[in-house]
């Protein structure tokens, strides 16, 4: 089973002026990936408290998957991208790659997600959208791929190509 952290970046979420909604949808489509929801939390858009739950989730915690949502956007309080980048030991762009594609399918403003996915320490992080159907289209798309990626991360896993396919193809 995979430990999950969701975090909601939304100055008004966290006041309690709006419900998130795409914090719960993450919860329940993490079930899907043989994920459980470990930690949760509404943080104001604030670089400096995005980073240092990140940080804690990931080194003391050691989840396995940190999704964040929200914040991803042109805003100037908008700097989920900026605190995942601060804190991450390697870039995975792949991912993000993927819920831009998916998402142009469905609206041209999905080229304007800033959006990354990075990994700190045996941690993956992945920056999702915030509003709920645009979360479920991303997840979507990456879903199939992430627990073989936290496998090989945790060193559980092989690499992708089995030994007789690499051997076939020499």
């Amino acid at each position: 089973m995979l430990r999950v952290g969701i975090i909601t970046a939304s100055d008004k979420g966290s006041r309690g002026e709006r419900e998130d909604l795409s914090g719960p949808t993450l919860s329940k489509l993490v079930q899907e990936i043989d994920g459980e929801v470990v930690e949760y939390i509404v943080l104001p858009d604030d670089q400096a408290q995005l980073e240092a739950t990140m940080c804690q989730w990931a080194d003391e915690l050691n989840l396995d998957l940190i999704l964040t949502t929200g914040g991803t956007g042109f805003s100037i309080r908008d700097v989920t991208p900026e605190a995942t980048l601060a804190v991450a030991d390697r870039m995975v762009p792949g991912i993000a790659e993927v819920m831009r594609m998916e998402s142009l399918k469905v609206t041209p403003k999905a080229m304007l997600s800033r959006a990354i996915a990075a990994l700190r320490k045996r941690t993956l992080i992945i920056n999702m959208p915030g509003s709920p159907k645009a979360v479920r289209e991303c997840f979507a798309a990456i879903a199939p791929a992430i627990p073989h990626g936290i496998q090989i991360l945790k060193g559980e896993a092989s690499e992708c190509a089995s030994t007789s396919q690499a051997t076939q193809n020499q």
